[in-house]
């Protein structure tokens, strides 16, 4: 069990993974995507100067392929609390290193990708307040704002559902320690983790996320991300 502080809130200290070994080929990119540049500095880069800036997290642990390792040390704060080790081929593997990296940690884990590399610190902060007001699991989530449809395998429209109970979720994903823990004893593979959370049966709890927190995963996105730093207009005016 938790320790409260005397106000009915969980105490601990905050560990934030950040899965970095992605090859990122819908990107286009000859690295793994949490080292491309926008503007001007890696993603990688710009992910765990975010998670400092929000002045919640006491530990960092950055995964990523094994050649890199060097390379991702040259790019982080000297004087950040951030730690490197070899992730794995796919999502859930990385993070499962990062766990085994952090196998004594206590208190609370915050799984963020180094895509979402202009995640606001407020919002890496307000997930960290829903942890501690006790909440297991906290994801930061958007309305889908476009129509969904259903397909099978040969594309045919199969049912179009209702979008006002749909959600994208964002990261970072914040959870309870030994929640963590127990989702990632499993082999199973999710596209997120709290996916694996929801198969324990524990309650997810989404937050209010923010349109910068957004996934650079195409080209399209990362001139989305360089002009949101330099400040340029996002639509074109042709």
């Amino acid at each position: 069990m938790r320790e409260s502080d005397g106000a009915g809130r969980t105490a601990g200290p905050v560990t934030a993974l950040v899965p970095a070994a992605g090859r990122g080929e819908r990107l286009g990119a000859n690295e793994p995507k949490a080292f491309v540049a926008v503007g001007g500095t890696p993603m990688l880069g710009l992910a765990v100067k975010g998670l400092m800036a929000a002045e919640v997290v006491d530990e960092i642990i950055v995964m990523v392929p094994a050649t890199l390792v060097d390379r991702a040390a040259a790019l982080l704060p000297p004087d950040a609390p951030v730690r490197i080790v070899v992730g794995g081929a796919e999502r859930t593997d990385s993070v499962r290193a990062g766990l085994s990296a952090a196998a004594a940690a206590t208190g609370f884990f915050l799984v963020h990708d180094a895509a979402r590399a202009l995640t606001p610190p407020d919002l890496i902060a307000r997930v960290v307040a829903e942890l501690r007001a006790g909440h297991p699991a906290v994801i930061p989530a958007l309305p889908v704002v476009d129509t969904v449809k259903s397909v099978d395998p040969a594309g045919v429209v199969t049912g179009t559902p209702d979008r006002s109970a749909l959600r994208a979720v964002q990261t970072p994903q914040g959870f309870a320690a030994e929640v963590l823990h127990r989702a990632y004893s499993h082999p199973e593979a999710a596209t997120d983790d709290a996916g694996l959370v929801e198969r324990l049966g524990v309650a997810v709890r989404t937050i209010p996320g923010d349109p910068l927190a957004f996934k650079i995963t195409t080209p399209l996105d990362l001139r989305l991300a360089d002009a949101v730093l330099d400040g340029r207009p996002v639509v074109s005016s042709c």
